[in-house]
């Protein structure tokens, strides 16, 4: 057989019931693994930056939390609307703590959070809050815009979908 014969064969092989079997499964699988566990998403808007870059491509590990709960300063993907839109966040408080800016300061319980991912620091100011029950307070790195224009606060637990993979 020539090289050419072996090309050919290998990329359109005969159609037998063990290679339709065999492309059933992966596909099945596939479907399984990228559907429920796996979740493709693509970073839409500058809200993580410059951890999580706009127009980026990751996955959401929905298994992280199975077992578990997330911590403090964890970055979580919360379903934001349907099942298929969703915010990336790091959690900063949970259920019972109080929550504030002060001239661009994130204050948790009054005192000032260490927060080595932030790199734009920003002016905010923002009244005390306590984090309502069932819930994790959830934030953006990016922290350089105003205020008005950030998407933040209480996020249910059963709202956490699970983590980015990188």
């Amino acid at each position: 057989m020539s090289i050419k014969d072996n090309i050919l064969r290998f990329f359109f092989p005969a159609l037998t019931w063990k290679l339709l079997a065999r492309v059933s499964l992966i596909a099945l699988f596939s479907y399984l693994f990228f559907g429920y566990f796996c979740i493709p998403l693509h970073i839409e808007g500058i809200s993580m930056e410059p951890n999580y870059h706009d127009g980026s491509f990751n996955f959401c590990w929905r298994l992280r939390y199975l077992f578990s709960t997330p911590q403090r300063h964890d970055v979580v993907a919360v379903r934001f609307a349907g099942d298929r839109v969703m915010l990336l966040k790091r959690v900063v408080a949970f259920e019972g703590e109080q929550v504030e800016f002060r001239e661009g300061k994130l204050l948790l319980n009054g005192r000032e959070l260490n927060e080595p991912y932030v790199r734009n620091p920003c002016d905010w100011d923002l009244s005390p809050r306590i984090v309502r029950k069932d819930s994790i307070y959830v934030i953006g790195d990016n922290r350089n815009m105003p205020i008005e224009n950030h998407v933040f606060g209480n996020a249910p637990i059963r709202r956490i979908v699970g983590v980015p993979l990188w």
